[in-house]
């Protein structure tokens, strides 16, 4: 997931924007459902489930929209071919078929993805889905009007970086195949054993040729999920969905599809959507929310109050926090200086400028601490909770800074607890007891993103976030380190400048395997021959933690995304 705004855009909950954590099982409360339903716990069909959020669900057109795992609203409306499993955890983060009856079948060098659609599949006006509407939907997201989503599959298929869309293209790709009715075939032009995962974005749900209407698509998207959309109002400010009457449990093993209609509310400040959450008077007893997070000061009230704390969802999403180096910078050009910093920071008082322990836990390693991303444990330049000043020294002077040097952190200035001027202060005053004087560099959000992506003018020390569009070290590390997706007129992610041979056929050797489980292993391994370069001195991996009405039951928080599966929830 790019670096962006609490990811809202990917994860259409904030896009994403999940959190992540480490390790343990995200889940609700045991108990959250027997509390909260009068005695019956067991979830039933019925009511209306409210949604409050304070990002509008804007540009609600398959093409335009980039989510992980098909969304969390997006995916009670759209289909893919393969989605994320709706389990608790770990569990969670595993890729299932939705449309398509299994994952996908490889070619043996996983250049050609075969994909066999189940019968009976239709959209609510009650045609059959066909492949040839999911080749479509796909091509539709190459035109730039329908722009925003998921770039990968201009980069994959064959003839996909210089194809323009359906609109100016009649004739389509000729890399994706329908030789019938129920078969898709997509032909690449390189080996891609996560392809089942890219199958989970939106740009693989079907559209009806004669239905599309272009850029007005979005105020009436034809479902092929449980639920349709009946009002769109001010561009996804207000969106009003009802039952599919069309869509049929047989032929969706993941989505319950429990409440008769779904009421989504934005445009909402996270102070008061909270404040409701916990009141849960009226509509508000079944609501919940899928971009608001409980901040510091709230979470402090909710945990002393055993019924709220008791409708708390805590989520791990694939996330992690670190400090970037620029190492055509100096003093960043020498590795000793950027091990020194390593050394230096002092994660405690990061993890407490972030919300404390309950919202952030401490991270020595690139890649989140979760198996499906293939976390391999190192710490490299060990810092202990409070920094080792001491090594940070010694390694200065090997450097030719015996008496310190003066560096500037660049940050936004955003309230976000991630690259605000919290985190900023705690990294200047634990680099402080090193003999590292920091000067602070705030700018606001655009500017912030702008320079820290931008190859000429990239500085030489800042803070940054990466989210995964998948759950795997695949979309984690290359971005980050391939140096052949170095950008230099462009958004460019890879900060560090890293363009090693030995890193870059590494990524296309794992990039072949089809055994997700075997490529997890070699992630991680990758990721520690990275992390010895230096380049990034992780810092913490964030945590959610969401209220939700007392007359909402089925809690499923997964470690795909992170928060509260809105397609397992009921409300009677």
């Amino acid at each position: 997931m790019r670096q962006s705004s609490v990811i809202a855009r990917r994860v259409a909950a904030a896009s994403v924007s999940l959190v992540v954590a480490a390790g343990a099982a995200a889940c609700g409360p045991k108990d959250n459902d027997a509390k909260s339903s009068g005695g019956d716990s067991q979830p039933h069909k019925g009511g209306t489930l409210t949604v409050l959020n304070s990002n509008p669900q804007s540009d609600f057109d398959p093409a335009r929209l980039y989510t992980s795992g098909g969304g969390n609203v997006p995916s009670l409306v759209f289909r893919t071919l393969t989605t994320r499993n709706r389990e608790n955890g770990a569990a969670g983060a595993e890729v299932v078929p939705d449309l398509a009856t299994d994952t996908g079948r490889p070619s043996e060098n996983a250049t050609v993805w075969t994909y066999t659609l189940k019968t009976g599949l239709k959209f609510e006006d009650g045609t059959p889905i066909t492949s040839a509407d999911v080749k479509y939907g796909i091509e539709r997201s190459f035109a730039a009007e329908l722009s925003g989503g998921a770039p990968y599959l201009r980069d994959w298929l064959i003839g996909g970086a210089d194809y323009q869309g359906p609109y100016k293209d009649k004739k389509g790709l000729d890399s994706i195949e329908t030789p019938d009715a129920l078969t898709i075939v997509f032909h690449l032009n390189k080996p891609e054993g996560e392809f089942p995962y890219l199958a989970t974005q939106t740009q693989f749900t079907p559209v009806p040729k004669a239905k599309d209407t272009g850029t007005k698509y979005e105020e009436h998207p034809v479902s092929s999920g449980p639920y349709k959309v009946v009002k769109n109002e001010n561009d996804g400010e207000r969106l009003t969905l009802e039952r599919n009457t069309h869509w049929s449990a047989s032929t969706d093993a993941e989505r319950k599809a429990y409440p008769d209609t779904i009421d989504v509310r934005s445009g909402l400040d996270s102070s008061v959507i909270n404040q409701r959450l916990s009141s849960s008077q009226g509509a508000d007893a079944t609501a919940v929310t899928t971009d608001t997070n409980l901040g510091p000061a709230e979470l402090a009230k909710v945990t002393g109050d055993k019924a709220l704390a008791s409708r708390v969802g805590t989520g791990h999403f694939g996330y992690t926090n670190y400090l970037a180096f620029n190492p055509k910078v100096k003093p960043f050009d020498d590795p000793k200086v950027r091990q020194a910093i390593s050394y230096a920071v002092d994660r405690s008082s990061v993890i407490n400028a972030a919300g404390g322990s309950s919202l952030a836990e401490p991270a020595t390693t690139y890649l989140p601490n979760q198996k499906s991303f293939g976390y391999t444990p190192y710490d490299l330049f060990p810092a202990g909770a409070s920094g080792n000043a001491a090594k940070a020294r010694e390694l200065l002077a090997q450097a030719g800074h015996k008496n310190g040097l003066t560096i500037t952190l660049t940050h936004s200035n955003s309230k976000d607890f991630e690259t605000s001027p919290e985190i900023a202060t705690a990294v200047q005053d634990a680099l402080k007891k090193a003999g590292i004087t920091v000067k602070l560099q705030g700018l606001e959000e655009n500017d912030y993103s702008d320079k820290i992506h931008s190859a000429k003018n990239e500085p030489g020390f800042f803070l940054a976030h990466w989210g995964a569009d998948w759950p795997s070290g695949g979309p984690f590390l290359a971005p980050i380190f391939d140096g052949r997706q170095i950008v230099k007129d462009g958004a460019n992610f890879n900060s560090g400048f890293l363009d090693d041979k030995s890193v870059n056929d590494e990524i296309d050797a794992i990039n072949k395997l089809t055994d997700l489980d075997e490529a997890a292993e070699r992630w991680g391994a990758l990721d520690k021959k990275i992390g010895e370069r230096a380049l990034t001195v992780p810092l913490f991996h964030p945590v959610y933690k969401r209220l939700y009405g007392e007359g909402v039951k089925n809690i499923v928080i997964s470690d795909w995304t992170g928060v509260l599966d809105i397609s397992q929830v009921a409300v009677k």
